[in-house]
């Protein structure tokens, strides 16, 4: 008994190290981030920063507002494209898959998740970038757009983004959605309503902090994605009101220029990352608050 306890002593010692280093490891960070951050936005200027549309290093014009804009509209594509996809899985999973084909089907869902970025970025460009370049040049032929751009931009990136945040939603959706007592289910059709308005009217409502929670979750790993995006998004720091044209997000332009930056080039790229940790903060607090607000419900 006593070497029974000293074991789970022991254990409970190496759990609450694991614990603290996790939480130390954050805590790094954000002091590594707003130390080395802060001042740059400070000796720029917050509103000059937030709001510049310029970014030229060589003149000290640190402007990231289109960098900002460019993350949203690809995060707001990939939502787009994956969330309807990546949530319609999950109901063919939860409720009409086959036993049969549900184990091959779920590990190529969970093999989407294993997949690296550069692969992904790969594919964006022998594929998708060809694809979008020919649709942009028939729109143009067409008189529907002045620009066709070269394949890469903002529908390329947000095709390719949707793709990479489908096992997220799939993974949790489906999950919730089997967390649902069967009874709901089994109510509604004992009341008369099709399978698939108690699918859409019953269980995904009863699981909609699983759903929400996925989609959040979607668009952290949408917003934070740098790899694939640098491959097929053109990286070119504008405002554009045309989504066949390059962008550029704020990951991209950390990681494209942090390499020969100095001096304040190199802290307006670390301020870049406060920016862009910032964002990260507010989704991850955004899933917090929806999952108590789901233990509530």
């Amino acid at each position: 008994m006593k070497s029974k306890a000293w074991t789970e002593k022991v254990m409970q010692g190496v759990f609450f190290i694991a614990a603290c280093a996790s939480v130390l490891a954050v805590a790094l960070i954000c002091i590594f981030l707003f130390a080395n951050g802060i001042p740059a936005i400070r000796q720029i200027g917050f509103v000059k920063f937030i709001t510049g549309d310029i970014w030229r290093p060589g003149n000290e014009l640190f402007g990231i507002f289109p960098m900002i804009i460019g993350s949203i509209y690809v995060t707001a594509g990939a939502i787009i494209f994956g969330v309807p996809i990546g949530i319609l899985t999950s109901v063919f999973m939860a409720m009409y898959c086959p036993k049969k084909i549900y184990k091959p089907l779920k590990a190529a869902t969970e093999l989407l998740a294993g997949i690296p970025s550069v692969v992904y970025g790969f594919f964006g460009m022998v594929i998708v970038v060809p694809i979008i370049r020919d649709f942009g040049r028939t729109l143009k032929m067409m008189g529907l757009v002045e620009e066709s751009g070269d394949g890469k931009g903002i529908l390329t990136t947000s095709i390719v983004l949707g793709m990479m945040i489908l096992p997220t939603i799939i993974g949790t959706t489906e999950s919730a959605m089997r967390a649902v007592p069967p009874q709901y289910y089994e109510g509604s059709l004992a009341l008369g309503a099709t399978q698939e308005r108690s699918i859409f009217k019953v269980v995904i409502p009863a699981a909609k902090s699983g759903v929400i929670t996925g989609v959040v979750l979607g668009i952290g790993r949408a917003i934070g994605e740098t790899m694939a995006v640098i491959m097929i998004a053109g990286n070119q720091p504008r405002l554009v009101n045309n989504i066949l044209l390059g962008v550029r997000t704020l990951t991209g332009n950390i990681v494209i220029e942090m390499g020969y930056a100095t001096g304040l080039h190199r802290e307006a790229l670390i301020a870049t990352g406060v920016v862009l940790f910032v964002f990260i903060l507010i989704i991850n607090f955004s899933v917090a608050l929806l999952k108590r607000r789901g233990e509530h419900e």
